[in-house]
């Protein structure tokens, strides 16, 4: 929210001295983020001033229309002659007053205006637009001075414009919303400087009447609390803005449309209270105020149609629905501009819920909207009419009518027990019961004790520590935001500073140092890190499409996932049940962006949701749960096991002079597996690698992971269809296992080291095609026995000469004997041991023999 510091001075007696950056730590220290604080005076330099256009002629022949303009700046060229300007612009006339920067002026973005030939004429400074002088976002035309401006040709412009004032850029929270107006950024420095407030919304305003301003009919009151409506006639359609309110609207961001319209902007910007104006002579009969009905449509203002759900609420008249309530009019009852007479004003009170919802479901994120989202004042409504009636009749002219509609059936807030010691407890601090009742009181608070009025007495009991006593706060109707004690005391600490809070640590615990799961998380990272792959960390959201992308089959336990009361896309609503399906948006992302040859990897948690888990139960936060809730909303959340994946594409070993690369394919991912198995403590022979068919994987190319006999993970090239699906280079592998469901890390004992010579072996064995190389591995190793210290598999061969189904597996075989050299019988005996078990269990033979 943009905002000018001379309008707030209207409401609040701020210092008249006071520095802009005691302004912004002021409201930074009440909660209140400042983007910006603009000196509007040292934003442009140089000569600008008001000028008055005495010629225009339209230039031909260019792409867009062109103006060459002679413009009367008096005497400030130095030459008292009109001075020659080019300006696409078209929203002005001969005999408008505009604001000119002349040659050697800097606008806003250090934007320098010098003399130079452009479209076939001399040039000689600018015609500014708000846009360019940074007085808001506004740039469909330039500047015209209103006729109550008084500023000469020549005179200085900044004071005509607002140049000459400090303008405030907020961010405003959600929890805030009575900040999005001057009234309630002025009560908030009203309390920061402690100096009187002048609240516009107390000005007297007129009760509705027996008789309405105009026949409404609200059906829905949970969606529409609240309806007033006023009417006036005989308005003048050509009647200008006021040049002080344009200036105002320019200033927040908010474009001048016609002074109806103005107005409602004005207020809303004043008050907080979004309003509407109809032309009423475009209504046809009485309004009615209700849910709209699905598949009804209705065309808003910004010329959109728009097909409406049974959440929206719109109000219709006999043609159907003219407004989407709370956020957009329409069409049909717009005030036109130079051709309204009759206006009826809107200012009503709607659903929170209901308006957030039907801006996102639409994607229209009006000023109106914004505000009640967050929440507005429901009493404000009739102070905000009487308002707008008063600036109509005064600018436009025009009879307002002594009816007035109200329609009220706003609940009155519930009062707030809050124990007068409570922030005290929750924070440290030491507020005294009746600082804590002076301070609620200062935001608007009505506070009791039990019937009474609380004690003033310091001295009375349980007043002067808040032990035992309990106050009845109500809050007032601009602080919806306050609902609960926890509010109450963030109320109490923001008031009194939250620099009187201590920061102070909590104390480590120590010696305990990090878990079992900790170290082995680190440890498994440590190690694909430092094989070269590159840690990221994607988002935990998927859509729906992912699984059938993946191929996922129909009974897959990947395929239930959680969905998202409230996702951050509705195109990724899910919480995803692998890494992969990220992981590989992340690889397709960098791919895109020219990345060839990559090696990524992540850990994290998957969601695996609890069939027939139900709600969780409600928790508040007055108290600490109980174990019994905890442990029943234990039984809700997702089963979250840790995963590990990795992605590899392209080349693992790159091209060079020193010889060609090599792609990266299945048996790296495979060894990927394998490397963090062995980071993460399991010993290589308890892992056994087997053949799979496992989606996304190719059938042929997968690999699952076992240890204990229990599978892990999977791991291998993905499925060409997988591949196609989502857009990957082909080859493309990868692996996950699940580190949640690995045995705790067994001690290893302290290996022996033999100072004597080894005895090496090679032994070819042929085996049938479906028998897997580790189960033959795994063969030699139990008949070698203790003599054994390595075995690994050098080459693969298959071909006429073996026969059909058959190939031959070669081992280099490591013998040693940690007391004594070895001799050839021993290594020869252990050697033909363990072929005599491969034999007994898989069948092999050896290879010539």
């Amino acid at each position: 929210m943009r905002v000018s510091v001379s309008w707030l001075r209207e409401y609040v007696d701020l210092p008249a001295d006071l520095p802009t950056g005691d302004l912004e730590q002021a409201l930074v220290d009440l909660g209140i983020e400042v983007e910006s604080v603009v000196d509007l005076a040292a934003s442009v330099t140089g000569q600008l001033v008001v000028g008055e256009v005495r010629e225009i002629e339209e230039l031909t022949g260019f792409k867009k229309p062109i103006r060459f303009c002679r413009v009367d700046v008096g005497a400030a060229n130095g030459i008292g002659e009109p001075q020659e300007i080019v300006c696409g612009a078209r929203n002005f006339a001969v005999g408008d007053r505009v604001v000119v920067i002349l040659p050697g002026g800097v606008l806003p973005g250090g934007f320098a205006i010098g003399a130079r030939k452009t479209y076939g004429h001399n040039s000689a400074g600018m015609i500014c637009s708000a846009k360019e002088l940074g007085l808001g976002d506004d740039h469909s035309g330039i500047i015209v001075l209103g006729p109550d401006v008084t500023a000469k040709p020549g005179d200085d412009a900044r004071p005509v414009v607002g140049l000459d004032d400090v303008v405030l850029d907020l961010e405003i929270t959600p929890d805030r919303g009575y900040a999005l107006s001057l009234r309630g950024l002025a009560r908030e420095l009203s309390h920061a400087f402690e100096v009187p407030l002048r609240d516009p919304a107390l000005t007297p305003a007129p009760g509705g009447t027996e008789t309405p301003a105009y026949p409404v009919e609200v059906r829905d009151t949970v969606g529409c609390d609240r309806y007033a409506a006023r009417l006036v006639r005989g308005v003048d359609p050509t009647a200008p803005t006021p040049s002080w309110m344009a200036q105002r609207l320019v200033t927040a961001g908010i474009r001048s449309i016609s002074l109806p319209v103005d107005i409602t902007n004005y207020v809303m910007l004043e008050l907080g209270q979004p309003m509407h104006a109809f032309d009423a002579d475009r209504i046809v009969g009485p309004l009615v105020v209700r849910r709209a009905e699905a598949g009804e449509k209705l065309t808003t203002l910004d010329g959109v149609n728009r097909v409406l759900t049974a959440d929206d609420m719109v109000i219709c008249d006999d043609t159907g629905p003219i407004s989407l309530a709370a956020v957009m009019g329409g069409e049909t009852s717009e005030v036109v501009t130079g051709g309204t007479t009759n206006v009826l004003f809107e200012a009503a009170h709607w659903d929170p819920a209901m308006v957030g919802r039907t801006a996102r479901r639409h994607k229209l994120f009006s000023e109106a909207a914004k505000r009640w989202e967050r929440g507005v004042d429901p009493a404000v409504a009739l102070v905000a009419l009487e308002r707008a009636v008063r600036l109509l009749t005064e600018h436009g002219g025009g009879t307002p009518s002594a009816e007035i509609l109200d329609i009220d059936h706003v609940r009155p807030r519930t009062p707030i027990s809050l124990p007068a010691d409570l922030p005290t407890r929750r924070v440290g601090v030491e507020y005294p019961p009746a600082r804590v009742v002076a301070l609620l009181e200062r935001v608007g608070c009505t506070v009791a004790q039990g019937a009474d009025r609380l004690s003033e007495d310091p001295g009375a009991v349980g007043v002067a520590s808040g032990v035992g006593t309990v106050l009845s706060v109500t809050p007032p109707t601009w602080r919806p935001d306050l609902t609960d004690p926890a509010d109450l005391v963030e109320e109490v600490v923001r008031l009194d500073g939250y620099d009187k809070v201590p920061s102070v640590l909590p104390t480590a615990p120590p010696g305990r140092g990090l878990t079992p799961r900790q170290r082995r998380r680190r440890a498994v990272a440590d190690s694909l890190a430092e094989r070269g792959y590159v840690e990221v960390l994607a988002h935990p959201f998927v859509s729906p499409e992912l699984a059938d992308q993946l191929g996922l089959p129909a009974d897959d336990p990947r395929r239930p996932a959680v969905r998202l009361a409230n996702p951050l896309s509705e195109e990724e609503p899910l919480l995803r049940t692998t890494l992969l399906g990220p992981l590989l948006g992340t690889l397709k992302r960098n791919l895109g962006r020219g990345h060839r040859d990559l090696a990524l990897y992540e850990i994290g948690a998957v969601f695996h949701p609890r069939v027939g888990a139900g709600s969780p139960p409600a928790m508040g936060v007055d108290r600490r749960p109980t174990d019994e809730e905890f442990a029943a909303a234990d039984a809700v959340v997702p089963a979250q096991p840790v995963h590990v994946a990795v992605v590899l594409a392209g080349d693992i070993d790159p091209a060079g002079w020193w010889g060609p690369g090599r792609q990266a394919g299945w048996a790296d991912a495979i060894e990927a597996a394998r490397d963090v198995l062995a980071a993460a403590g399991i010993p290589d022979e308890r892992v056994e690698v087997r053949a799979a068919e496992h989606a996304p994987w190719h059938p042929g190319r997968c690999a699952e992971l076992r240890v204990d006999d229990a599978v892990v993970g999977h791991a291998g090239e993905l499925h060409p269809a997988v591949v196609a699906a989502l857009e990957l280079p082909r080859r493309t592998s990868a692996m996950e296992l699940n580190l949640d469901t690995l045995p705790p890390t067994p001690v290893t004992p302290a290996p022996t080291v033999s100072g004597f010579p080894p005895a090496l072996i090679d032994v070819a064995l042929v085996v049938d095609d479906s028998v897997p190389a580790e189960q033959v591995r795994r063969a030699l190793e139990a008949g070698a026995g203790e003599l054994l210290e390595d075995v690994r598999l050098f080459d693969v061969y298959s071909g006429a000469q073996l026969g059909e189904g058959r190939r031959s597996l070669a081992y280099k075989l490591t013998f040693r004997a940690p007391d004594r050299t070895l001799t050839v019988e021993e290594a020869v005996a252990a050697r033909d041991a363990a072929v005599a078990v491969a034999a007994e269990r898989l069948g092999a033979t050896l290879r010539g023999a």
